[in-house]
């Protein structure tokens, strides 16, 4: 088969609309979700662009090989598993998609908050094992009650609106300072980190995995958070030191945490796994069909521009 003159190479799952809009570009797509790195080694270097998720890395390695690359497209939000800086000095594009998944995030974190708040979990699990626990799931309402957002980008803000329809009201920390419009809208207010912790009742982070958000949430700022509070990370699991986090849910520093995220995924963290006061759910925050298809035919998009300019 005679090849076309750009050539674009897809490592992760991708959904068929995001590869339709490539190919309808003009361009060659090599669709290899199950790629391993020595096969992504030997074969980059043929490719004008490529296309990830979480699972491909695109390290300096992968990078130096790529000797015809022009634009690195990553189908989600963070970045923390591509070597931008590298792909800067090489004058590679780097983009991604963030905007295609706020909405399906801010849903999950929702409703991690509303089965922890109603201790919906709980239930599930003791009631497939016969138990009957019903008195003892005295929960709380959302309503009336403070969720702290830290970081007030695209899912932050839209956690934000969701949490206001809920009748909550909303504090928010970012380095960088939201526009007053951005805040008015959710009836925000802008606080500082410390007041947000020892203020909130739900405390939900939604910040890139960073040098400066390494462990943000560590023991001194898990101690800032009331007894009864929940914390919730759909972000990064960098963002949490789970060791900490362990010992504030073991020893009742917060009453409980929902993950959907972790600093080694799969969690190897055989305690944080056995907790019952903690929710975890395997990295589907970009899961849903919506997500997905819209998430593929906007980097597709992008990265169509970037290689036509």
């Amino acid at each position: 088969m005679e090849e076309k003159e750009t050539r674009v190479l897809v490592c992760d799952k991708m959904a068929k609309e995001g590869l339709e809009t490539l190919s309808k570009a003009g361009f060659y797509v090599d669709y290899r979700p199950q790629i391993t790195k020595e096969e992504l080694l030997k074969v980059i270097g043929s490719y004008d662009a490529v296309i990830v998720r979480s699972r491909t890395k695109i390290t300096k390695e992968v990078i130096e090989h790529g000797k015809k690359l022009k634009v690195i497209g990553r189908a989600g939000v963070g970045l923390d598993n591509i070597d931008v800086k590298t792909a800067k000095e090489r004058n590679i594009k780097v983009l991604n998609a963030p905007e295609a998944l706020s909405n399906a995030v801010a849903e999950l974190t929702i409703g991690l908050m509303i089965s922890l708040a109603r201790g919906i979990h709980k239930g599930h699990l003791h009631l497939r094992k016969g138990e009957w626990i019903k008195n003892q799931l005295l929960g709380t309402e959302l309503y009336g009650k403070t969720l702290g957002i830290i970081g007030f980008g695209r899912i932050g803000r839209r956690v934000a609106k969701l949490a206001h329809a809920l009748g909550m009201k909303i504090l928010v920390y970012d380095i960088v300072k939201p526009e007053e419009e951005e805040l008015r809208s959710a009836e925000a207010k802008l606080v500082s980190l410390d007041e947000l912790l020892s203020s909130s009742d739900f405390v939900s982070l939604h910040v890139p995995a960073t040098p400066e958000t390494y462990h943000l949430i560590n023991e001194e700022k898990l101690r800032k958070m009331k007894k009864d509070a929940y914390l919730i990370n759909t972000s990064r699991g960098s963002v949490v030191n789970e060791e900490d986090l362990v010992r504030a849910l073991k020893e009742g520093w917060i009453k409980g945490a929902a993950l959907d995220v972790f600093e080694e995924e799969p969690p190897k963290n055989e305690v944080l796994l056995s907790l019952e006061n903690v929710l975890l759910t395997p990295h589907i925050g970009s899961q849903t069909k919506e997500a997905q298809v819209q998430t593929a035919i906007s980097i597709a998009k992008k990265v169509i521009s970037a290689l036509k300019e």
